[in-house]
């Protein structure tokens, strides 16, 4: 699919100087089902069957993961930030490219895959998954809609990241 890839803005200097960020904006603007459908097609359709739920990782993610959720008749589960659902809730810290954060998520079962828009140097996807065991899921697949190629060998207990669009 990169053909997709021409509808992501680059924007140097964001949120810091020394960071190119890469808007997905013009991409689900004019492109949202080409993207969905594309990103459905990462999975087989016997994956779709066996997972209950799709986790989506605030806030971009969110955008993806309900989407597909949706195309495949499927629970959608929040990953937020600190402080953004009611308790109880099980938080995880991690680093990121460029500092630190904090997740979430509330407890619950079942297969899942987990849905981020960006896989940069690993640290979100690796927290979200790890978090997601912690809070009684078993993680399925990984998937992203851009991988920036930042961690080429990134892989979470032997799983690599499904991604849509890769950056070499």
């Amino acid at each position: 699919m990169s053909e997709l890839r021409q509808y992501i803005r680059e924007i140097p200097d964001f949120p810091q100087p020394g960071i190119l960020f890469r808007d997905i904006s013009p991409l689900l603007r004019d492109h949202f089902v080409a993207t969905i459908t594309a990103l459905s097609g990462l999975l087989s359709e016997r994956e779709w069957r066996d997972i209950d739920a799709v986790a989506g990782v605030e806030a971009r993610g969110f955008i993806v993961a309900s989407a597909l959720a949706h195309r495949h008749a499927k629970g959608f589960v929040p990953i937020r930030k600190e402080g953004k659902l009611p308790p109880p809730v099980v938080r995880m810290a991690y680093d990121l490219e460029y500092g630190n954060a904090t997740i979430e998520m509330s407890a619950g079962k079942g297969r899942m895959i987990i849905v981020d828009d960006v896989l940069a140097t690993g640290g979100t996807m690796k927290a979200a998954a790890n978090l997601a065991t912690q809070t009684g899921y078993e993680v399925a697949a990984l998937v992203s809609l851009v991988d920036l190629n930042l961690a080429p060998a990134f892989d979470w207990n032997g799983m690599t990241v499904r991604s849509l669009i890769k950056y070499a």
